[in-house]
């Protein structure tokens, strides 16, 4: 079977590569749909157009996936990959990155939570009322600080209205019926002009999400046969009854909602909102066992936010500037984590943050913006497992990015400077850092359908307050955590490639990445114990990432009434420590997708293959992970048609209940992904 899939990955190999213009039909494949991105630099460019790797999921494109969580909503993209720390936390990770690497964005301002402190921890961003997302592959410091080293995740959910809306109003509903979690879920929004005040438009907007599940299916064990053999050499046969079928304590529930209201004006529009976000989730394989007490009890986790915004843009004459973009979020976070009936330990974040750019007129071929941002963290652990002491971060930045372009040349300098404060006072310990990050990208357009992007950067990131100061238990990760108060910056050497290409009815995006760090930190084991827990050291050393992402996409056929699609897509990334200090821990595999579409204006017919090669290349106290092939189909229905908003789609996921387990996943070998699982959703539009 390895051999079967390493095969079918070769195939797909050069299948994203090259021979997709061989069977493809002639057609137009132009570009005049391209996304603009908004979120890899303060001067918008379209997706082909983009020096950085950067792509954008519409509304469209997040209807037909409806993922309970942010990570599993994105982990078929390009690059990406999940946590998966059971259905509702799962975090995305961007080439091998994540945790404070991955700026994780509430329409351009942070998330305000504490998913990054933990994998256990869920993201305060619902997936069901997001209307587009927005990914920088690499560093993104330059524009978002420290946090964004790996890369960015922008969700826009459209809670601040930016427009008034055709016909006065428009929105849309969903419900949908899951059978592998017996699932129920529910969202739905709408926007609508209210009335005039002044010559501006008042735009209110409402939304609101429900979702209830069961602890989900699988295929097999929850264990993984590697680990249960490994088990059953150090303890003997019979010492354990293993969990066969379901993957316990994995149910969620989570509700919330928004309302906002802008003043739309001719040149801009300002706005505010308020959102509440609560869910009650199981987290798997993080039983608590008291001392003396033979029952084990599960481990929940109770959270809960209030968030407020303010956004505006105002373009017009403002001396040397023709856009000012205003943005500013408060957030108080607070989540629970009950073992049994009791509070174990509480974790509490408030925060706010603010940013201003400012998109300066064009002068000749230069082109120009600049911004500032603050942030400020008050973070909080109290409890049994308060493994990192209350701490207040407060950082500053301002950031610059210069444009020239001429003909077919394009080149972009842009750099930020930003200083932390950070301070622990309950143990004594402050830090501060001035981080200053570059970068210089240049591309070509040799042809129309033709750019070539290539961008060097060196970035500093300031040490995250858990690397600096943890101290203590994590239950979620079987491990006791230490800091190390000491860390200095993490700095980053890199070149990245981008090629952007249409031949004929084929697209083609090929991105190549070689990272180069200094003093890379990571949480590794040091072979001691405390607590009954392998001891793990939050430590620098000297790495290199490297790896690459490809997309191709193709106008097959018509027949019938249906216009057929082709897609294949693979990535790769391998990371390493220096001076033969082994592998980076929980790095994906090499992995594939290949799909296959076809669509009409009353029905869209889907079937998708992911291939995840086995993961060998492992570190200390980590276990390999085997491969694994994904069948998925859709089909979805228009009674309509497409000027209709009614739609009925049925999917099939994992149809042949294959046992999948992500290699990024510390739940890999006791909670494997959902089983065959049949979802019927229910979407309308007006």
């Amino acid at each position: 079977m390895r051999r079967q899939k390493r095969v079918l990955l070769g195939t797909l190999c050069a299948a994203a590569l090259c021979p997709l213009g061989a069977i493809a039909q002639d057609g137009d494949h132009g570009h005049d749909d391209d996304e603009i991105i908004v979120t890899g630099s303060p001067i918008a460019h379209p997706e082909h157009e983009s020096i950085i790797a950067a792509s954008v999921l519409t509304k469209e494109d997040l209807a037909k996936r409806g993922e309970a969580s942010l990570g599993e909503l994105l982990r078929r993209e390009p690059g990406v990959s999940s946590t998966f720390f059971g259905p509702a936390a799962s975090r995305p990770i961007i080439r091998g990155l994540g945790g404070d690497r991955v700026s994780i964005l509430d329409s351009g301002i942070g998330s305000i939570d504490a998913s990054s402190v933990s994998d256990d921890h869920a993201v305060a961003v619902e997936p069901a009322t997001a209307e587009r997302v927005e990914i920088v592959r690499g560093a993104a410091t330059l524009y978002y600080g420290s946090s964004a080293a790996g890369g960015v995740i922008n969700v826009f959910d459209g809670r601040i209205p930016s427009k008034v809306p055709e016909g006065g109003i428009d929105g849309g509903l969903r419900t949908s019926l899951g059978s592998v979690d017996e699932s129920v879920e529910a969202a739905g929004g709408f926007n609508v002009q209210a009335g005039k005040l002044g010559n501006a438009d008042l735009v209110l907007h409402a939304d609101g999400f429900f979702r209830e599940t069961n602890d989900y299916e699988i295929p097999g064990f929850a264990e993984s046969e590697t680990l249960r053999a490994l088990e059953e050499e150090e303890a003997g046969e019979g010492e354990e009854e293993e969990v066969f079928g379901i993957v316990e304590n994995s149910d969620i529930e989570t509700k919330g909602g928004s309302i906002g209201g802008s003043l739309v004006f001719e040149n801009g529009f300002i706005g505010i909102s308020g959102k509440v976000m609560r869910s009650n989730y199981g987290v798997p394989g993080a039983d608590h066992h008291e001392e003396g007490d033979e029952e084990e009890e599960t481990v929940r986790i109770d959270l809960e936010q209030e968030r407020f915004d303010l956004m505006g843009e105002f373009n017009g004459d403002f001396l040397i500037f023709e856009t000012v973009k205003i943005r500013l979020g408060y957030a108080d976070y607070i989540h629970q984590e009950l073992e049994g009936a009791e509070i174990g330990t509480t974790f509490k974040n408030e925060g706010y943050e603010g940013r201003i750019e400012l998109l300066e007129k064009e002068f000749g071929n230069f082109r120009g913006a600049s911004g500032f941002q603050f942030r400020h963290r008050d973070f909080e652990a109290i409890g049994d497992e308060a493994f990192t002491p209350p701490n207040i971060t407060n950082q500053v930045g301002v950031f610059t990015v210069r444009e020239y372009e001429r003909g077919n040349f394009h080149i972009q300098v842009a750099g930020r400077y930003e200083h932390t404060d950070m301070e622990a006072r309950s143990v004594g310990l402050t830090r501060q850092f001035d981080t200053v990050s570059v970068s210089a990208g240049f591309g070509v357009e040799p042809t129309e359908n033709l750019f070539f992007g290539v961008n060097l950067l060196r970035t500093e990131r300031a040490p995250a307050p858990e690397e600096l100061f943890s101290d203590g238990p994590h239950l979620a990760t079987n491990a006791f955590e230490i800091g190390n108060p000491t860390l200095g910056k993490e700095t980053a050497r890199g070149v990245e490639t981008s090629l952007h290409g249409e031949f004929g009815p084929v697209s083609l995006t090929v991105n190549g990445f070689y990272t180069d760090y200094n003093d890379f930190v990571a949480l590794i084991p040091n072979g001691e114990e405390e607590d009954g827990l392998p001891v793990f050291e939050f430590v620098a050393n000297d790495t290199t990432f490297k790896g690459f992402e490809a997309l191709a996409e193709a106008d097959l056929f018509s027949v019938a009434g249906f216009d057929v699609t082709g897609s294949a897509q693979l990535d790769f990334v391998r990371a390493r420590f220096k001076d033969d200090a082994g592998n980076v821990p929980r790095i994906p595999p090499l992995r594939g997708i290949l799909g296959l579409e076809a669509t009409s204006s009353h029905l869209d017919a889907s079937a998708e293959v992911e291939l995840a090669d086995e993961q060998p290349n492992i570190t200390a106290f980590e276990l390999p992970t085997d491969g694994y092939a994904l069948v998925n189909l859709a089909a979805t229905w228009r009674p309509g048609g497409e000027d209709h908003g009614l739609s009925v789609q049925l999917r099939a996921d994992n149809i042949t209940d294959e046992d999948a387990r992500l290699h990024t996943s510390f739940l890999k070998d006791v909670a494997p992904l959902p089983g065959r699982n049949f979802k019927v959703t229910l979407r309308g539009v007006f």
